[in-house]
C-alpha cells in the first residue's frame, strides 16, 4: 500500500502544481500526474518489487501522460489571446475548455436577430479576426453549434438554430478558411444554459458556440530497435517437384 500512496502523491503533487503555469505547461503537468498515478498502480500491481518497481511506473507512466495531455499547444494559446483581444467589449467569451478547446461563446446581441439566421453587422469583425487565426493554424478543426431560446416550438428552432451554425461557417469559409474543417450542429433550445424564465434569460439562450481543436498528431509506426532488413537471408527458393 506504500508503494500505491507514494504513486498518488507523485499524480497528486503534478497536478497541483499547476496553478503558476501556462495552458500548455499545466495539460502536461496534469497528463504527467494522471499517466504517474496509473503507472505506479500497474508496477505495484504486477509483480515483485515492490516500492522501485511501483516508482518505475509512475516515472513511466508519467512520460506516456505528458505526451497524452499536451495537446493545448503555443499556437492554441495564442490564438485564444488574438480573440481575448479582438473581442474586448463585445459581450463574446473566450476560454479554454477542460479538454483543450478553443471555446468562442456568441451572445445574440451582436450575433443573430430574433428568429433570424443573417449574421449582424457587429459580429463580422469577430469572425473576420476568427478567420484569420484559422487560416494562421490550419492545423485544427472547427465545430459550430447553434442555440435558440424556447419561443416558438421544436419544428422551427431546430432548424434555425442549424442555419445559424451554417451561416457562420459560410462566412468562415468565405475569408479562406477550408469548408472541410467545419462540422455545425443545431440543439435548437434543448440546451439552454439558464431557465427560459425571463427575456434577459432567453437572450442568454440565443447564442452560438465555436470550439477549435488541435489534434495530437500520432507517432508513426517504428520498426524493432536493432532491426535491419539487410540482416536476415532471403528465402530460400520454390521447391520443384
Amino acid at each position: 500500500m506504500k508503494t500505491l500512496s507514494i504513486a498518488a502523491m507523485a499524480g497528486v503533487l503534478a497536478i497541483t502544481g499547476c496553478a503558476d503555469m501556462s495552458p500548455t505547461q499545466r495539460g502536461t503537468a496534469t497528463g504527467a500526474g494522471i499517466g504517474a498515478g496509473i503507472g505506479g498502480i500497474l508496477g505495484a500491481a504486477t509483480g515483485g518489487g515492490g516500492g522501485g518497481r511501483a516508482l518505475g511506473g509512475a516515472a513511466i507512466g508519467g512520460a506516456i501522460g505528458a505526451v497524452a495531455g499536451n495537446i493545448w499547444s503555443n499556437r492554441m494559446e495564442n490564438q485564444k489571446r488574438a480573440m481575448e483581444q479582438a473581442t474586448q467589449g463585445t459581450g463574446v467569451q473566450v476560454t479554454q475548455t477542460a479538454d483543450n478547446r478553443l471555446k468562442l461563446e456568441i451572445p445574440s446581441d451582436i450575433s443573430f436577430d430574433t428568429g433570424r439566421a443573417d449574421i449582424k453587422p457587429e459580429m463580422r469583425p469577430v469572425l473576420d479576426r476568427f478567420a484569420t487565426t484559422l487560416v494562421e493554424n490550419p492545423a485544427t478543426t472547427v465545430t459550430i453549434i447553434g442555440h435558440t431560446d424556447n419561443t416558438g416550438s421544436d419544428a422551427i428552432n431546430d432548424p434555425l438554430s442549424q442555419q445559424r451554425a451554417a451561416r457562420t461557417r459560410d462566412y468562415l469559409s468565405a475569408r479562406g478558411v477550408a469548408a472541410n474543417r467545419f462540422s455545425i450542429q443545431g440543439r435548437g433550445s434543448h440546451e439552454p444554459l439558464v431557465p427560459n424564465t425571463s427575456d434577459a434569460n432567453r437572450a442568454k439562450n440565443r447564442r452560438v458556440e465555436i470550439f477549435v481543436a488541435e489534434q495530437q498528431a500520432s507517432a508513426p509506426a517504428q520498426a524493432p530497435a536493432g532491426y535491419n532488413p539487410g540482416s536476415y537471408p532471403p528465402p530460400p527458393p520454390p521447391q520443384r517437384y
